[in-house]
């Protein structure tokens, strides 16, 4: 066996080659969803990627014998190294991800390269995986390996929560989870209840977002968002560039009848955003839109016929969120789209997520839809 070497890559072959690298190791794993080419490639290239306009990001590749064996990426968010140390990042705190690697030891090599570049900066801890943002694919898959993830969610080999370990030094940080239902049937009499004294109350308007007012409705969510997430674990706001970036992202797969915005004396005051399962259109693709893809792509997001929906984001305004009025305009905009996945979508499933396992409100409402938890993802920390 060759020597190993891990050297940084900052040129566009360089980024090809770290991008391709992900395919080639995951290409046995059934339970894999591989990106659109596309987008992978976007997610790691400055002035693409808008992370890049407040993180310092290096990327690594890993080769033995001159061929790519691994890969790794670390990265420090000047956004979230401003925030509260009590809401989990702060000053001093780095981050690694995007690991992918044939073997543990060229994993453990590539994690003490990463741990090395962020101490060279300036981190005394590190938060890892993140890839690359809190807002992306942040965690380890630590339960669910049994089927594949819905849209926007991560999924790697148990193989990888192992290199962590071995690493040495790593604890449990953060749970992060996803719960499952099926949506084909009626939530339970006294949730139905709460959504009839909702529908009765004439201070409530649960409305569709506009799609030919779209920039508008997603700056409004986002705003919603920024505040209703501002005190949680790991929270960093939204720039207006990745307001924008996230608005022309989404828009391809935005239904208005799947994303709610909930008003209360006119103010709009709480969002749900729902998403059919991309996943399912594109996991034949092999990340490939051409030559034929891209209309079979195009024809499905006309009129996706999904199995699975994911609610990605919710949020109330921070004023109302501990009253039962959050709960209420929650359980209507549930039961709204529920019904819409089912009729409009043929959907048969639901996903929500992911939520942290310490965000009592949220978890209640998922306890009380009857969800149980089908996936897990771990956000682990280390002293440097």
């Amino acid at each position: 066996m060759g020597e190993l070497t891990i050297v940084p890559i900052n040129s566009q072959s360089e980024r090809k080659e770290f991008v391709d690298l992900a395919y080639r190791l995951n290409a046995g794993d059934p339970n894999w969803v591989p990106p659109l080419r596309m987008e992978a490639i976007e997610l790691v290239t400055p002035g693409k990627n808008p992370f890049f306009e407040h993180a310092d990001v290096q990327f690594f590749i890993a080769r033995r014998d001159g061929r790519a064996v691994g890969r790794i990426s670390a990265h420090i968010d000047h956004l979230a190294v401003a925030m509260d140390p009590r809401q989990g990042m702060g000053p001093g705190t780095g981050n690694w991800g995007l690991l992918e690697s044939e073997d543990e030891a060229t994993a453990l090599a590539l994690i003490a390269r990463a741990e090395q570049w962020l101490r060279d900066h300036g981190m005394t801890r590190v938060l890892a995986p993140m890839s690359m943002s809190v807002w992306e694919e942040p965690g380890q898959l630590t339960k669910g390996f049994d089927h594949p993830p819905t849209v926007m969610m991560g999924h790697q080999s148990e193989r990888y929560n192992d290199y962590i370990k071995a690493a040495g030094g790593y604890t449990p940080e953060k749970l992060l989870r996803t719960y499952e239902l099926d949506i084909t049937h009626a939530f339970p009499p006294l949730i139905q209840r709460i959504i009839q004294s909702g529908e009765k109350n004439p201070r409530i308007r649960i409305r569709n977002v506009s799609r030919a007012k779209f920039d508008t409705e997603a700056a409004l969510i986002l705003d919603i968002l920024n505040d209703a997430w501002s005190d949680n674990w790991g929270f960093v706001p939204f720039t207006d560039t990745e307001i924008k970036y996230a608005g022309k992202k989404f828009k391809p797969i935005v239904h208005e009848d799947l994303i709610m915005v909930a008003e209360y004396d006119g103010e709009p005051v709480a969002f749900m955003m729902t998403l059919p399962d991309l996943n399912e259109a594109i996991k034949p693709m092999g990340g490939k839109l051409f030559p034929f893809n891209f209309i079979k792509l195009l024809l499905w997001l006309r009129k996706p016929r999904v199995r699975t929906m994911r609610v990605p984001l919710m949020g109330v305004r921070k004023k109302l969120q501990s009253s039962r009025l959050a709960s209420q305009l929650a359980f209507m905009m549930i039961e709204y789209i529920r019904r819409n996945s089912v009729t409009r979508y043929g959907a048969s499933r639901g996903e929500i997520g992911w939520i942290l396992d310490d965000n009592r409100g949220m978890v209640a409402i998922a306890d009380a839809i009857e969800s149980h938890v089908n996936k897990e993802y771990t956000i682990y920390q280390k002293m440097l």
